[in-house]
């Protein structure tokens, strides 16, 4: 395959588009890929943008419009764990099984060996694990690695991240230096299907499959009444819509009997949690014999603790008990700087 060939995901965006310049000027022959994922997106600013930059740049750009593909695998997946009591990652799922592999597979009919994204992530090459896999990026506050840590190493050998020596003010003074049009453009908010919001969003996709039903204590009284409980997450204490004597957390979501379990904060606390659909970059018995590091959600700072496995499940224990664990959210597992596995919570 040829190595100064890359396929680049281009989002219209500016971290997509100054990765753009920027491998241009690196020397590499730059294919761009847009993927549409909803009806609007094939009208939208973003992807006029995309199409602008392509033709400034003289650079082939392919439009992938998998709107029918993406609201099968990502969108429904989005609603059902939301209809499961869970609170999703939808942009993990994606990364996996929509957007690299997309760009992998045009790679490989473009008979590019590398592909690109504007992602804040880096690639280490050369640690003692003898494999490609993500390292933080200088910018720790967009440690993207997260969001991508069920990618293959074999696909991380051929990924490039233009941006990952680079904080987001940097980069945003990179393209106004190239004379982007799109540096001073603001970064995409939320979830991209849904920019309405995710509980406008859920509404509309469950109709009277919302209802209500009520709040309750861990006791089973009843405190108040709920608008339906696809539209809460666990650790939530405000929006909730009732006016309590005292500040209640959600501790626990039950979709079976439509109840949402309210308690006192230090409830939310957890020593260990069970992981489920768990991958890991390193061998799976040398990742027990390790103290690791590990993120429970993407904004999480981090704790440090060990994956153990008892009667052939697998979970995650904390050195110290901690608030931030909800089901269907990610725990992301780093040694030192190096993203190394994880899983979906569960409990």
């Amino acid at each position: 395959m040829n190595k100064k060939r890359i396929v680049l995901g281009m989002s219209g965006g500016v971290d997509s588009s100054t990765s753009a310049y920027m491998l241009k000027e690196d020397g590499f022959e730059v294919i761009g890929v847009t993927l549409v994922v909803s009806k609007e997106q094939r009208e939208s600013q973003d992807l006029k943008d995309a199409i602008a930059l392509a033709k400034e740049l003289e650079i082939e750009h392919i439009i992938l419009d998998i709107v029918d593909e993406f609201n099968e695998k990502i969108v429904k997946y989005f609603v059902d764990e939301y209809s499961k009591g869970m609170t999703p990652s939808p942009c993990v799922v994606c990364d996996e099984i929509i957007k690299m592999k997309k760009l992998i597979e045009t790679a490989n009919l473009k008979d590019a060996y590398y592909i690109g994204t504007g992602h804040y992530c880096e690639v280490s090459r050369d640690n003692r694990f003898n494999k490609s896999l993500f390292k933080k990026p200088a910018d720790t506050r967009k440690d993207q690695g997260y969001m991508l840590y069920r990618i293959d190493s074999e696909i991380i050998d051929r990924m490039i991240f233009p941006l990952a020596k680079y904080e987001k003010t940097l980069v945003r003074e990179k393209a106004k230096s190239y004379g982007a049009k799109v540096h001073d453009k603001k970064d995409s908010q939320g979830i991209c299907f849904a920019k309405e919001g995710y509980l406008e969003f859920l509404k509309k996709a469950l109709g009277d499959k919302i209802k209500p039903g009520n709040f309750v204590d861990n006791s089973g009284k009843i405190l108040g009444q709920h608008q339906g409980y696809q539209l809460y997450t666990i650790g939530q204490r405000r929006g909730l819509g009732v006016l309590f004597p005292k500040i209640y957390f959600i501790i626990d979501i039950i979709p079976e009997k439509n109840e949402i379990i309210l308690g006192d904060y230090i409830e939310l606390y957890r020593k260990k949690v069970e992981l489920e659909d768990f991958k890991t970059q390193i061998p799976f018995q040398t990742l027990l014999e390790m103290r690791v590091f590990a993120k429970p959600r993407f904004s999480s700072l981090g704790f440090y603790g060990k994956v153990i496995k008892e009667n052939e499940k697998i979970y995650f224990e904390y050195d110290e008990e901690n608030p931030q664990n909800a089901k269907g959210q990610h725990l992301v597992i780093y040694s030192d700087d190096l993203v190394i596995g994880g899983g979906k919570i569960i409990f």
